[in-house]
């Protein structure tokens, strides 16, 4: 073979005339003769085997150059004989590769033969991949469902694509580099393969599951070409390439990084590529935008695959952190969470791994505080991976928690939900005991730090000094020691002996004979030694020998030389025998017992520890309960999400019983009433979770778990808590029937009867549960009267009247007022069992003390109306014994010497008399308005079903007919309906309150109570009188008329908050029954929001809120004292008042109404308001003006009040009110165009500020147009303030032109829209101070509709309404215009 093939960069360059010996293209066939030549290749293919496509190369090469134009069909043949022709050559290869005799003409052709397979294969592949990504484009934008061939084959692409790659990876895995010269695969050739794989990566389907095999194959055929044919450089380039272009590649490219550096073991991938990314600059990156994403995903992909192998390359990404992309650094912050959760975590790390553990954690604590969201967020979740991987020091668990709580406040809600999930991974995989709080931790601490500091002290006392080792002693003093040893040794005459100094040998003899043995002199020696007098120890050591011949530590100077006698001293100042191995310095040689040293250094360390411990115990219960106080809160909160997130959190913290976790668990409970259905699901799942789904190993462990639950739950709980409690345990009693419920039931039964043992609590819990099982199953309850009446309402009834009162509420449950039944009512006999128990405990209780009794009073006469048939009579009966035993107990108590005693005990019989009357007055009421008249209405209808029966056919169609009419003139069940309502006002008017029905004879009691508080002074008899008589108003009309005024009287001046509250609360009913009667009252309510009492002031708001929400209430000026309570000292009813207004705010244009009033009222002098509680109750007020329309309005309403304001303050606050309207360009005309109502007051500077921060305002952002004005306008203003209105030059003025001239004018008032009643005109009083609400005429010709508040219509309403009424029967006070302060008028 006399050529070569060279893979060309272009397709078309095989066509031109090439080099000497390179193949060029000789016959391009037209696309009718290609199929025929196709059939040549295939017989080819079929006789000749792979080598063929050397001599029908030109065939393919002609499908490439025809392939916009040839069927799909002739592409799809051409790609089957491509892919036998390189499968072939990966069989026929691997024999020729490992022969020696293969010549260079057989290598040549081999080489030309794979060349030109692989590269017809991937050039047909790309443009296969094309027309199939352009035909499903196509199939997507156009009509789903029409498929044809074109469709049809694209599928058969999809199945034929792996082939492809798996023949070229059969090939590509030989060695076929030996096939090169020199082993030296081309550029080129290596190029085809790989732009073949990146071109089937870029399909948008290969990241889809039904293409993983694709993708694998991709991927491995990839590494193949990286790993033997140098690709490795190219690779890395193109896979940055395909992340900036392809955004949804990020994960494919992670996975195919991770493939390599894993199974193909080329790491060096990795660091190339992250190099790559790290070395982009933030202009860069904010310009790719997309590509900036998907780096980010690619990073955060990959440390999750290979978080081992980034560690080497983490320094090139840090650098991303100080960038301007949040999308780098919340890939980078995952990156070091990827690496502390499955690397750098655990016991064993090496110094260097826990310096680098230690880094990337205060990195992260950092970027808890990055100014986006997103990366606050992403953080806090790479934290609780963290946790949940139990991968976080100890260290560390305060302060990351201490960010966490402290996240909890973010403005971000994913940030607060990523910090309330982490806060439940805390407590899920905390070490400490969170069962205790830190109260429970605060002694224990104390406890153990004084035992810690006793410790201390004591092992200070016993400290020794500095310890210094005998041999060090010995080498330093052992040539000193030498030399004197020598130096006694050398004379040996007895002359030279005798001129030893007498003193010196006094020493020694003194000691030889005082020494009763060897090892006394030995130690004699040692401390010659330590006080450095060395010749006594030498000639101590001399003498002993002769002294003690047989002791062994004097043996080596048997001969005596100065070395025996230097080993000698050595062995008894070294030796272990003497037990001198330390030595204090300065102190004689004392055994040390190290092991009772080493006992004390242990004990220390385990105290030391041990106040560690409970210091970082007592720090983390701290943190729990800071953030449990917080995300309790958020369980109101408006968005879903942060809701649900804190449910979830309120579980575990139960779960794990953490201290103080009932709190939220209650507080989530009313949410099962929320409109919102994942929030409602939440809390019935989270209870279903908690206490109805019981672990135990047998149904009655289950049974008793169950009721042990939901008992702690409900102690001390409020009656809001178990009506919620009573919503969920409902639909568990109410589901299938099962063992399990049955068995409930059981062991509530047992509880309340006490055949087990429980406290008290748990029997009123047991009770109130069985009242909810009979809910949904009324037998539980009905057939068990008999045991209520005798173990809860029998002889010992006095003894516990809560657990009687919970039994009767649990015997309402089966009563028709809770059933509401259409059928006929279920009523008992009067002289039933339960009547009998309940009249007698009632009557027997009111001349006890008891503060329980009230509550059951109340709930067994509503029982008593509820259930039996003749309940008037027996609650008339049982008033006439209640009284008589009243009258007794003072008769006896008459006899007694003490007088004290008489009156306090008659004053609380009395109190309870009267509770009782006000009650059965209320009730009996009740009953006839609604039982008695239900009644009616039931035997009406059935009734006239009866007779429409009886009625023949004729009949009925005339009857028909009729009805016919009667419907057309509204008239049908009006004239029944009349009657029955008649007559039960007239019962109510006539015979309730007549002579002979025992009520009456308490009426004037009633009134003689509550008008003489200084003779009837005990405040529960004062209490219960205002109560009852407020319910004896309820009765009828006459009776409410005529103690209107006593009733209103003790509101004001009683000094009892109790009575006050009730007063209100009982007006409140009063005004929804007969609200004309009490409608000119009502700003005497009002006055209670400035009650000093916090407890008066919160009761009123609450009824307040409920009447004006519910239509009752005119909403008027004097709902600016509400506005008041928004700054009030106690933050509930703070709170109040702010829902009142948020609620109000749902209403049409009710504050924008309101605001002019509430400004003059809350600017008045006399209420002394300082300006910043102004600023504060304006701002929330002035935030519910959204409107554009409404805002341009209420310029003008408070400019026009400059006028009439009188005081510099009021000038003040009205330029304030100003500054706090969100001003738009229609505002700002009309604020020039009253300019002269305050150009006047521009002096002051508490004027001059606010209004030229709405110039500071309206300029952000403005238009070039729109700015100028406001530039003109500010001028305007500092001209005046700075030299005066008289002093501003008028020419000033008129260099705007007209336009000037025109704003310069004050526009003149237009007329008042006030309406007249039948001709009569208003007072000349109210036309007067009704001029600042009359909105004056614009000054442009386009005629605009005037702008009224409600406010001033109703004021001028009610002047003439209390103008009608006589005088005697309306209080004095009304709505007043003028600025003057309601408080200071009731002071007075």
């Amino acid at each position: 073979m006399s050529w070569d093939f060279f893979v060309p960069v272009c397709v078309g360059d095989l066509v031109k005339t090439g080099g000497i010996n390179q193949y060029v293209v000789q016959d391009v066939v037209s696309p009718k003769r290609i199929p025929s030549h196709l059939n040549s290749f295939k017989a080819a293919l079929r006789s000749q085997g792979p080598l063929c496509v050397l001599e029908h190369f030109d065939t393919g090469y002609s499908v490439l150059q025809h392939s916009n134009t040839v069927d799909l069909s002739i592409k799809e043949d051409a790609l089957d004989l491509l892919i036998q022709v390189v499968s072939g050559l990966s069989v026929s290869l691997p024999a020729l590769l490992i022969s020696t005799n293969l010549s260079a003409a057989d290598r040549k052709e081999q080489l030309n033969a794979v060349k030109m397979g692989v590269f017809l294969l991937c050039k047909l592949t790309e443009v296969l991949e094309s027309d199939s990504c352009r035909q499903s484009i196509v199939t997507a934008t156009g009509k789903a469902g029409k498929k044809g061939k074109a469709g049809e084959g694209l599928a058969q692409w999809d199945s034929e694509r792996e082939t492809v790659l798996q023949s070229l990876v059969q090939l590509l895995q030989l060695d076929i580099r030996s096939l090169w010269s020199l082993s030296l695969v081309e550029e080129e050739f290596i190029s085809c393969v790989t732009c073949c794989c990146y071109k089937l990566l870029e399909n948008p389907t290969i990241g889809h599951v039904k293409s993983k095999p694709t993708r694998d194959a991709v991927i491995h055929l990839l590494g193949v070409l990286i790993k033997k044919y140098n690709h490795l450089l190219g690779a890395s380039v193109k896979v940055i390439q395909l992340l900036q272009h392809f955004e949804q590649l990020s994960s494919v490219c992670a996975q195919a990084v991770s493939v390599w550096s894993t199974e193909f073991g080329v790491r060096a991938i990795i660091g190339e590529v992250i190099r790559e990314i790290g070395q982009k600059s933030s202009e860069e990156l904010a310009r790719e935008g997309s590509g900036v994403k998907a780096f980010s995903s690619f990073l955060s992909e990959l440390s999750s695959l290979v978080p081992e192998l980034i560690i080497p390359n983490i320094s090139v990404l840090i650098t991303h952190l100080e960038g301007e992309s949040n999308n780098m650094r919340v890939a980078v912050c995952e990156v070091l969470g990827d690496i502390l959760v499955r690397v750098l975590c655990g016991d064993g790390l090496d110094e260097s791994g826990k310096a680098d553990r230690d880094r990337f954690f205060d990195t992260l604590q950092e970027h808890l505080h990055d100014t986006h969201s997103h990366v606050r967020a992403r953080v806090l979740q790479g934290y609780t991976r963290i946790v949940n991987s139990k991968a976080l020091p100890l260290c560390r668990y305060s302060e990351v928690m201490g960010l966490a709580v402290g996240r909890l406040m973010d403005k971000s809600i994913n940030v607060v939900k990523s910090a309330i999930q982490l806060l439940a991974a805390f407590i899920a995989h905390n070490p400490y005991s969170c069962k205790l709080s830190s109260a429970d931790l605060k002694h224990p601490l104390e406890k153990e730090t004084i035992k810690l500091k006793e410790l201390k002290e004591k092992l200070e006392g016993k400290a020794p000094v500095a310890v210094i080792r005998a041999s060090e002693l010995w080498d330093a003093m052992e040539p000193e020691l030498l030399t004197t040893a020598r130096a006694v040794l050398e004379p040996t005459s007895e002359g030279d002996l005798e001129e030893v100094g007498a003193e010196e040998k006094d020493v020694v003899e003194e000691e030889l004979e005082e020494a009763e043995d060897d090892r006394v002199t030995a130690v004699q020696i040692a401390q010659f030694l330590r006080v450095n007098k060395y010749r006594n120890a030498v000639r101590l050591c001399i003498r002993a020998h002769s002294r003690f011949p047989q002791s062994e530590m004097f043996s080596a100077l048997s001969n005596l030389t100065p070395e025996t006698v230097m080993e000698a001293l050595a062995l008894l100042f070294k030796g272990p025998e003497e037990d001198t191995s330390e030595l204090r310095q300065n102190l004689p040689p004392t055994p040390q017992k190290m092991g009772e040293k080493e006992g004390e250094d242990s004990e220390l360390k385990k105290q030391e520890m041990l106040v560690q411990y409970l210091k970082d115990t007592q720090s983390f219960a701290l943190q729990v309960e800071r953030a449990i106080s917080v995300i309790n809160t958020m369980l109101y909160w408006k968005t879903t999400s942060v809701v649900l997130e804190a449910v979830q959190f309120c579980v575990t913290v139960c779960e794990f019983s953490v201290a103080d976790s009932l709190t939220g668990v209650r507080r989530m409970l009313p949410l099962v009433w929320s409109t919102d259905t994942a929030i409602k699901d939440a809390v019935v799942q989270a209870y279903r979770r908690l206490y109805l789904n019981p672990q135990g190993d047998s149904t009655r462990a289950k049974a008793y778990t169950l009721v042990d639950s939901l008992s702690e739950l409900m102690v001390d709980a409020s009656l809001g808590t178990i009506q919620c409690l009573e919503e969920i345990v409902q639909e568990f009693f109410g589901g299938s029937s099962s063992s399990l419920q049955s068995t409930v039931v059981q062991v509530l039964w047992e509880r309340f009867t006490g055949k087990r043992e429980t406290s008290p609590l748990h029997r009123r819990a047991a009770v109130i549960l069985l009242g909810m099982a009979a809910r949904a199953e009324r037998e539980v309850v009905l057939s068990n009267v008999e045991t209520f009446c005798n173990v809860a309402l029998g002889e010992k009834v006095a003894e516990d009247f809560l657990l009687a009162r919970d039994t009767v509420i649990t015997i309402s449950s089966i009563t028709d007022h809770i059933r509401q039944s259409k059928s006929a009512p279920f009523r008992l006999s009067h002289d039933h069992q339960l009547f009998t128990c309940l009249t007698k405990a009632i009557a027997e209780g009111v001349v006890k003390e008891d503060p329980h009794w009230q509550s059951f009073m109340e709930q067994a006469v509503r029982l008593l109306y509820f259930l039996a048939e003749s309940p008037d009579q027996l609650c008339s009966l049982l008033l006439q014994h209640s009284t008589q035993l009243v009258l007794d107990q003072v008769g006896k108590t008459a006899e007694a010497p003490k007088e004290t005693v008489q009156t306090q005990v008659s004053s609380v019989s009395l109190a309870q008399l009267l509770s009782l009357c006000g009650c059965v007055a209320f009730w009996q009421v009740s009953h006839l308005e609604r039982s008695v008249s239900a009644e009616l209405r039931r035997r009406r209808g059935e009734t006239e079903e009866r007779e429409e029966k009886e009625k023949g056919p004729s009949k009925s169609k005339q009857a028909a007919n009729d009805s016919a009419v009667e419907e057309e003139l509204g008239l049908i069940g009006a004239t029944a309906e009349d009657t029955e309502a008649e007559l039960i006002r007239k019962i109510c008017e006539t015979e309730l309150l007549a002579e002979e029905n025992i009520l009456s004879s308490f009426l004037p009691l009633l009134v003689k109570v509550c008008s003489s508080p200084g003779r009837y002074s005990h405040p529960q008899l004062t209490t219960a009188a205002c109560l009852a008589l407020s319910q004896f108003m309820m009765i009828s009309p006459s009776v409410c008329d005529e103690h209107t005024r006593l009733l209103f009287t003790v509101l004001e001046r009683s000094p009892l908050p109790v009575v006050r509250a009730n007063a209100i609360i009982a007006l409140g009913d009063l005004i929804v029954r007969f609200p004309n009667i009490l409608e000119p009252w009502t700003q005497n309510l009002y006055a209670r929001l400035s009650d000093e009492v916090p407890s008066v002031r919160q009761t009123a708001v609450t009824v307040l809120t409920q009447l004006v929400l519910k239509d009752v209430l005119k909403v008027k000026g004097q709902v600016g004292e509400v506005a008041v309570l928004l700054i009030d000292p106690e933050p509930h009813i703070a709170s109040l008042a702010l829902n009142f207004f948020n609620e109000l705010a749902s209403k049409d244009n009710a504050i924008y109404n309101l605001l002019p009033d509430i400004i003059s009222r809350l600017s008045d002098p006399e209420r002394g308001m300082t300006a910043e509680d102004f600023n504060v109750i304006m701002k929330q007020l002035f935030s519910y003006i959204t409107k554009e329309r409404q805002t341009e309005s209420l310029v003008e309403k408070l400019c026009q009040r400059f006028r009439t304001a009188k005081t510099e303050r009021q000038w003040c606050d009205l330029a304030v009110s100003l500054s706090l309207l969100s001003m738009c360009e229609r505002g700002l005309k009309r604020l020039q165009e009253c300019w002269e109502c305050y150009c006047d007051k521009l002096t002051e500077p508490g004027v001059y500020q606010p209004l030229l921060s709405i110039t500071a305002k309206l300029r952000r952002g403005a238009k070039p147009q729109l700015k100028a004005q406001v530039d003109e306008f500010e001028k305007r203003l500092t001209a005046v303030h700075t030299r005066g209105l008289e002093n501003v030059e008028s020419p000033e003025t008129e260099e705007g032109g007209s336009t000037e001239k025109t704003l310069a004018h004050t526009p003149q008032p237009a007329r008042g829209r006030g309406r007249s009643k039948r001709g009569q005109s208003k007072p000349a009083v109210l036309s007067n101070l009704d001029d600042s609400f009359v909105t004056p005429k614009p000054s442009r010709k386009s005629k605009k509709p005037a702008i009224t508040f409600s406010s001033d219509e109703d004021e001028e309403e009610e002047d003439e309404e209390d103008a009608v009424m006589a005088e005697s029967e309306t209080p004095k006070v009304t709505t007043p215009i003028a600025r003057t302060s309601r408080r200071t008028r009731l002071r007075h």
